[in-house]
């Protein structure tokens, strides 16, 4: 899943310099709504009406995610998007102490001024620090993906996990698709451009939010959001491999130094409590 999402970078950043980004996903998700229902046919009906609510909140987060995410990664280099969006693995955590009402503990807060810095490294300049329009944009929209993470981590279970998953679908094809049509939807004209957002529609999105869905039903957001860390690495590398970007130093040091965070909120605190259990084993 991480390498899915990580490989759409440079296909978003490359389709959006023809189409909207509005007019991208207003033609990406219902694709990949009907794509799962024909996939799932009778897992809608199976959700109970508490579960239709969650899911529609659900996917009302991720459409303003995905909106913020691809507005922003028009005005920023796919390896920096991916650099930020990757900054809800920070978040997450943060956000479930916050709602779930959980300690923050003082790695989470080192993890905190770590990926800052990592952010600092990535956007900085000759002419300084630019954290332009669409760095901002893909902040806020890494805070409501951690969001979305928080409150399916909290309502998914592994038997309304498809049935939830196209209707967070549908939610967002319904946004997307109402944000886009006062200025009229632009439908690709080349099979090139079709065949992106095919692949980003059936592999990226259908199947990726029904993987994300059903996994969440069994793992707690914090330890998904550490597996999920892997796609800003994932963007870099397919950014650089086949979009053109150059690997420079500046891009290596600050993303090592946002990986490290992302690895710092998970790794380090199970590392403790496997060694406080071996030593009571022992």
């Amino acid at each position: 899943m991480t390498a899915t999402w990580g490989s759409t970078f440079f296909l978003i950043k490359d389709l959006t310099d023809r189409i909207s980004a509005l007019d991208f996903l207003a033609v990406r998700f219902p694709i990949a709504t009907v794509a799962l229902f024909l996939m799932f046919p009778r897992a809608v009906g199976r959700l109970s009406p508490e579960s239709w609510r969650q899911a529609t909140v659900l996917g009302c987060l991720y459409a303003g995610a995905q909106v913020l995410q691809t507005i922003g990664l028009a005005h920023t280099a796919a390896s920096v998007s991916g650099f930020i969006t990757g900054l809800y693995v920070v978040l997450t955590p943060i956000l479930a102490a916050v709602l779930l009402r959980t300690r923050i503990g003082g790695l989470t807060w080192l993890a905190v001024a770590l990926a800052l810095a990592g952010i600092g490294v990535l956007t900085l300049q000759p002419a300084g620090v630019v954290f332009g329009y669409g760095e901002s944009l893909t902040l806020v929209a890494a805070l409501v993906y951690a969001l979305h993470i928080v409150g399916l981590g909290a309502w998914s279970t592994p038997g309304e996990a498809m049935g939830m998953s196209i209707v967070q679908l549908g939610v967002i094809s319904v946004v997307c698709f109402v944000g886009a049509v006062p200025n009229g939807i632009e439908l690709p004209d080349n099979g090139r451009d079709w065949a992106s957002i095919l692949y980003m529609a059936v592999f990226a999105a259908a199947l990726a939010m029904a993987g994300q869905t059903w996994a969440q039903a069994h793992l707690p957001p914090t330890r998904t959001a550490i597996i999920m860390s892997m796609e800003p690495v994932f963007a870099a590398f397919f950014a650089v491999l086949a979009g053109g970007e150059d690997l420079t130093t500046r891009l290596v040091s600050g993303g090592l130094m946002v990986l490290a965070a992302m690895l710092i909120v998970e790794l380090l605190p199970r590392r403790r409590i496997e060694a406080e259990v071996t030593h009571i084993a022992v």
